[in-house]
């Protein structure tokens, strides 16, 4: 038993059964089941959603996102089934435990030498399966930014900052969400720093802009 008096078995199957399941590259798995390639090849070389749509299926996009979001929602749920009947506390703790470690897992799977995606997708659905009200607050949040100012990487950053301040200030969650809200935000600022140097010189795309034409000759 650790010192909290939780089972040390129940805290390692969280936290490995969440990573493992978190580390299931969905943007690999349905690309080259679909035979439109890698998704490493392409792009940014990133595994999300994000980067699946630069090959032109919407459809594998569309796919990959509801994978990633879902493994970090289902880590959660398993968590829950697996420690129902602890206490609240516990069981809480034990959530947020697989949730992270499944957070953890998409951006660092050792199946691809530890170089996963930016954890966009598998932050929500984390976040609404162990908090529904924060983790539709922090999709809302994503969607007014991305629509007013049409930029997808600083609506994520938005929402991630925001995510944890929302779970203290406004929806009272217990310490272990609020700091599951925390560490994912940090990583995705971690992950973000490419869009953050672009966001900085004012270079980011926005959202469904299109890439000027080379001039002839080039």
């Amino acid at each position: 038993m650790l010192a909290l008096g939780i089972d040390a078995k129940l805290v390692a199957a969280a936290v490995i059964g969440g990573y493992l399941l978190g580390t299931i590259p969905f943007g690999v798995l349905v690309m080259k089941a679909a035979g439109a390639g890698d998704p490493r090849d392409i792009g940014s070389g990133n595994i999300g959603a994000t980067n699946v749509l630069r090959s032109g299926r919407r459809d594998l996009a569309a796919l990959t996102l509801i994978g990633d979001g879902g493994k970090g929602a289902l880590a959660v749920l398993l968590a829950w089934l697996f420690a129902h009947g602890q206490a609240p506390e516990t069981l809480t703790l034990l959530c947020a435990l697989a949730g992270g470690a499944a957070f953890l897992g998409h951006l660092f799977p050792v199946w691809l030498g530890f170089k996963g995606g930016k954890g966009v997708a598998t932050f929500y659905g984390t976040l609404i399966a162990v908090a529904w009200p924060l983790g539709l607050a922090a999709g809302a949040t994503w969607l007014a930014v991305a629509y007013f100012l049409r930029i997808s990487s600083l609506a994520a950053l938005t929402s991630a900052a925001l995510a944890p301040l929302l779970a203290l200030l406004v929806f009272d969650q217990p310490y272990p969400v609020t700091a599951l809200a925390l560490f994912m935000a940090i990583l995705i600022f971690v992950r973000h720093q490419e869009n953050i140097r672009r966001l900085v010189k004012g270079e980011e795309p926005k959202i469904g802009a299109k890439k000027p034409a080379p001039e002839a000759g080039q």
